[in-house]
């Protein structure tokens, strides 16, 4: 699903998390991000005219509501306007490939998540490398996932769920957002790490998969944690272990993977801003600057902290090297699991 999981919410949570970001976007210079009177840049200086940010989903969604609140902040920062877009379809790849064409002047950027990098894998028709046509700006923000399970399937631990997998290899289903979706992914890699096998069932999005988790239809999800955290609280399903390096605010309670008997585990969603190769490092450096500023802002926090979201602090350099290290793990469990040739 990428970072992109707010079709997983039910309704009332999700309207929640929304119009808690959308009122950080107003807040910050209005939703049209415009930059406010008196903020005009010198003529030939960058920027000079509106900066657009390509989002490769839907509007309303994580990647769209996080570029619309950060953009904001980072228009009036900047003293710009900035425009968001979105250009939806292949699963994102089609706004990276439109980003990788365009000129590289800093005035289109594009919002990066998870499934960016993905995609650059598993797209049979769509081409575009990391390095060579999409460089880093800076990082966003990111959350961990956290491993839900129904309570008929009858584990309460990570330990309890490995023993009954290996008991009952190819047996139990789990939910996934769809092929090559953040839930399929992180799944996919637990089971290598694990040495288990369990099998997939793919939806067309976030909001069948926990329909059908609370029903019993599929016994387990590695989910973002917005989604299902009210039905971990409320005993319909069970958290096992969250995926990040640390525990989860949300959940202090919760193990992580790496604590549960499998070190060094860090799976996270995330979402930053790249802009095409050629782009020059002075402006990467402005960009990212604003970028830093309008994540130190409480309400920015705030309005992260609604969707489940801490803010990803770093510079494009940082970014860079994060970028590089997920592309090389995920690179590598899509070609040792064979997603990329289904």
């Amino acid at each position: 699903m990428g970072a992109h999981s707010s079709n997983t919410a039910p309704r009332a949570g999700r309207t929640l998390h929304r119009r808690a970001l959308l009122k950080a976007a107003a807040g910050a210079g209005a939703f049209g991000l415009a930059a406010r009177p008196g903020r005009a840049v010198a003529q030939g200086a960058y920027p000079n005219r509106p900066i657009r940010i390509v989002v490769g989903y839907a509007a309303g969604g994580p990647s769209d509501l996080i570029s619309r609140t950060i953009g904001a902040r980072m228009a009036e920062i900047m003293g710009a306007q900035i425009v968001i877009e979105n250009k939806t379809g292949a699963g994102g790849s089609l706004a990276v490939q439109e980003v990788a064409r365009s000129a590289p002047d800093g005035y289109t950027l594009l919002n990066t998540p998870l499934g960016a990098l993905v995609n650059e894998f598993l797209s049979k028709t769509i081409r575009y490398e990391y390095g060579k046509d999409i460089t880093a700006v800076c990082p966003h923000a990111e959350t961990s996932n956290i491993l839900v399970v129904n309570p008929g399937l009858g584990v309460k631990s990570v330990a309890e769920l490995v023993k009954l997998a290996k008991e009952k290899p190819g047996t139990i289903q789990y939910a996934t957002a769809g092929r090559g979706s953040a839930t399929h992914l992180n799944s996919e890699y637990f089971d290598t790490v694990a040495g288990i096998k369990t099998v997939p069932v793919h939806y067309r999005g976030g909001a069948e998969t926990v329909k059908d988790l609370l029903s019993g239809e599929v016994k387990l999800m590695f989910s973002s944690i917005a989604p299902v955290q009210q039905f971990v609280r409320d005993g319909r399903l069970i958290g096992l272990a969250t995926t990040g390096p640390k525990r989860a605010a949300v959940f202090p309670d919760l193990p992580t993977i790496a604590e549960s008997g499998y070190p060094g585990f860090d799976v996270r969603l995330w979402i930053g801003m790249t802009a095409p190769a050629a782009t020059p490092k002075d402006i990467i450096h402005k960009l990212a600057d604003a970028n830093k500023k309008a994540l130190e802002a409480p309400e920015i926090q705030k309005a992260l902290a609604a969707q489940g979201f801490a803010p990803m602090m770093g510079s494009a350099e940082d970014f860079d090297a994060f970028y590089r290290s997920e592309r090389e793990k995920w690179g590598k469990v899509i070609r040792d699991t064979g997603m990329d040739k289904d």
